[in-house]
């Protein structure tokens, strides 16, 4: 019997690429995952909405996209249907399904978003406009209370 290794990927906030899919996005996206990292066809990346922010209407042919709220509230469309998103709520858009998700809330949203296959996501996001995960984000991701700004 022929035993393979495998050597785990190991990735931390500090590590993710953040990008803007264009210069007017709404939402952020940092890369986790994806085919050049993995080998494998998918993206895993977590999503940051501003208030206000929300993606475009989109679609996937063959992809599963999934969405795990990590904080904040919005809600999510697909096909006419309208549901509330909040923290520890799940989402799965099927393929076609024509979606777009919403930060309606008072702060950022912040999404484990995966999708699979990998169906070019990771690529689009590449091609946009690199930005930087700030304070904020990186406490949310660490899990580590936000220190209160002191004006001197």
């Amino acid at each position: 019997m022929h035993h393979s290794h495998v050597i785990p990927v190991l990735q931390s906030p500090q590590h993710f690429r953040a990008y803007r899919i264009s210069p007017d996005s709404t939402n952020r996206l940092a890369i986790i995952f994806d085919p050049t990292i993995a080998h494998f066809s998918l993206t895993y990346c977590i999503e940051i909405f501003d208030v206000g922010g929300k993606t475009p209407p989109n679609r996937h042919q063959f992809a599963i996209e999934t969405f795990f709220v990590l904080k904040g509230e919005g809600i999510a469309m697909c096909d006419g249907e309208e549901v509330a998103l909040h923290s520890g709520d799940a989402l799965l858009v099927p393929p076609t399904g024509v979606h777009e998700i919403r930060n309606t809330g008072t702060e950022r949203l912040y999404t484990l978003t995966v999708m699979v296959p990998n169906e070019n996501f990771a690529e689009l996001i590449r091609s946009g406009v690199p930005v930087e995960l700030d304070a904020e984000d990186l406490a949310v991701l660490q899990r580590k209370p936000v220190s209160p700004q002191v004006n001197t």
